[in-house]
């Protein structure tokens, strides 16, 4: 901060600054004065002390209240927003008087987010329940920008998504890995052949995500390099949507095997395995500098990255083996 600015930041009064959004708000000294319990004299010395110490007219004075002058509009603007942070800075510093003992904020695809992470943060709570976690969904191109930018601490996102330009600047370290399938409806001309590439699906309309997701993306690819096009018959947002549109008739679609199992009961569905190499994905936590991280971060991403039992490995290989169905549960319209 240069010297002009630490003199200018010493001149302000916080206290000033509330009384004065006061006034903005009830249009009158008067009654301000009677809802912050001043006496309406100190709250109008107060105000005159703010504008000579910002050397400019805030208020115009009439018999019927006050009414802002364009300076004092540019000033009700920050103050609102200098007052909301002093808030949200107030409530973040009453959680650790709480008992709450770090916070991290992360951000993660949604493969990660259903396949892997309820469990995961889950049992990371209860061995540190005071740490707050602050989690959000989104696309794994997203989370490379929002922990780029310093919108989120830690990432977890597919790692095709690191190959881009910002990616490629942040650190990386791996989590999981998963097994993308095609999901049909049981009975359908794929869903008795065993494991399939890609564009064997090509000839069926599909059920797709979002236009940006790393799933997307790779079904473009695959497509574009078998010189077939997508039919693509309805984009849907969450697994659970999609599993209900091919369901219901409307195409085949691609998902990770493991969230098709845990959407049990989510219509009369089997996963066909794919022989394509793209499909075998990797899961990377993201970081911009792992050692920089505040202690708790660090220490979530310790548990995050700690090698699977080998009794899970085995389950997660068995699963990718073959196809599994899904019971039904959805009456077709």
């Amino acid at each position: 901060m240069i010297p002009s600015e630490r003199s200018f930041a010493r001149r302000i009064d916080l206290t000033s600054l509330q009384l004065f959004v006061a006034v903005c708000e009830l249009g009158s000294i008067g009654r301000a004065a009677e809802r912050e319990f001043i006496a309406a004299s100190a709250l109008s010395k107060r105000l005159s002390d703010l504008e000579s110490a910002l050397d400019t007219a805030l208020l115009v004075r009439h018999s019927r209240g006050v009414d802002l002058t364009p300076a004092g509009e540019s000033l009700l603007h920050h103050a609102r927003s200098v007052l909301f942070g002093l808030e949200q800075m107030q409530a973040e510093l009453g959680e650790y008087a709480d008992g709450v003992r770090g916070h991290v904020r992360m951000h993660a695809s949604i493969s990660a987010i259903v396949q892997f992470l309820p469990e995961d943060l889950g049992a990371f709570i209860r061995e540190h329940g005071a740490v707050k976690i602050d989690l959000e969904e989104h696309l794994s191109l997203d989370v490379v920008r929002a922990v780029r930018e310093g919108a989120a601490d830690l990432g977890i996102c597919n790692a095709s998504a690191l190959a881009t330009p910002g990616g490629q600047s942040l650190q990386r370290r791996p989590y999981r890995h998963d097994q993308l399938v095609l999901i049909v409806p049981r009975g359908h001309p794929l869903s008795g052949q065993g494991a399939l590439p890609f564009d064997a699906s090509l000839e069926f309309d599909q059920v797709g995500l979002h236009a940006n997701s790393s799933v997307c993306l790779a079904l473009n690819q695959a497509a574009a390099q078998s010189g077939k096009p997508i039919r693509l018959r309805i984009r849907v947002t969450g697994l659970d949507a999609m599993c209900r549109m091919i369901h219901n008739g409307l195409g085949v679609g691609v998902m990770p095997q493991r969230a098709f199992e845990l959407m049990h009961g989510v219509g009369d569905l089997a996963s066909v395995p794919l022989t394509d190499d793209w499909a075998h994905r990797e899961i990377e936590l993201v970081a911009r500098d792992f050692d920089a991280l505040p202690l708790t971060t660090r220490l979530l991403v310790a548990h995050l990255a700690r090698p699977l039992p080998a009794a899970s490995q085995r389950c997660d290989a068995a699963a990718g083996a073959g196809e599994v169905a899904l019971s039904p549960a959805l009456a077709t319209p």
